[in-house]
Parts: C-alpha cells; structure tokens; sequence
C-alpha cells in the first residue's frame, strides 16, 4: 500500500453514480413495491452502504478507511426504463473515499440485478463513474459532462 502516513488528516468527500437498464415491466415491479423478496431499492441502498464499509476487504491495497457519512439515492427513470443510483462519500481522513463511492453504487446496483434476475436477466449496469471528489492535496474535482 501507498504510505500515507505523512498526509494531513482532511475532510474528503466522494460522489459516484451508476445505472442499471431494464424490461418496462420490471422497473415497475420494483416501483410499486410487488417483488416476493421484499423492497428491491430499500435493499439495495442498505447493500450500497454495507459495500462502501467494507472497500478495503474487497480492492487489494485500498486503505481501510473511517467513514463520516454513506449516502445511496436510488431513483426510478420511467423514461428510460432504469433505476439511477448515486452515492456520496464523506471521512476525514489522511486519502479519499472515491472508491467507496463507487463500490456502494456498483453493489447497490448488482443487487438490483441480483434480486430481479429471474424477472429480466438482460438487465444491464451502465454508466458507473466519479462525479465529484473534494479534499485533499488536489483539492476539487468535478465531472464536466454531468
């Protein structure tokens, strides 16, 4: 692992999103609620931020980190038969939390996939990327295209 040791402790912030492409009908199973094994997005969040805990077991090298604050939104987009999700990150720490950020959106999202695959196995996750980090030595970063 890379030495941090010699950082500052600062408060570091991380935003992810992601989204998973669906059947019609499948998105609203999981809009109203009707799926047998319960609340697909409430599941799914609580998945996000049990993943975004536990980075560090699953990156090799990823330094294991105190988290301040996981946020998972799970959104459904009738329009685009989809279920947008966005992650936010937060610690004060001496690195960044940009890979649990995007761990618990990628695991919020295989969970989806996993709780509906009987219903419509061609789903498919898309789009998984960093839209903001803030801290640290390079201070500021935002995705232009948002």
């Amino acid at each position: 692992m890379v030495d941090i040791g010699g950082k500052p402790v600062t408060a570091r912030k991380a935003i992810a999103e992601g989204c998973i492409r669906m059947r019609a009908a499948t998105l609203q199973m999981i809009d109203r609620r009707q799926h047998e094994k319960g609340d697909v997005l409430a599941i799914a969040r609580v998945a996000g931020i049990m993943a975004a805990k536990r980075t560090a077991e699953l990156l090799p090298l990823c330094h294991p980190l105190r988290l301040t604050r996981i946020a998972v939104e799970l959104t459904a987009d009738p329009q685009n038969n989809a279920v947008q999700c966005r992650a936010t990150a937060e610690t004060r720490e001496r690195t960044g939390v940009e890979m649990e950020a995007l761990t618990a959106v990628q695991v919020a999202l295989l969970t989806i996939y996993d709780m509906c695959k009987a219903a419509d196995r061609a789903m498919v996750m898309h789009t998984i990327r960093l839209m903001h980090k803030s801290g640290g030595n390079s201070g500021t970063w935002n995705r232009d295209e948002q």
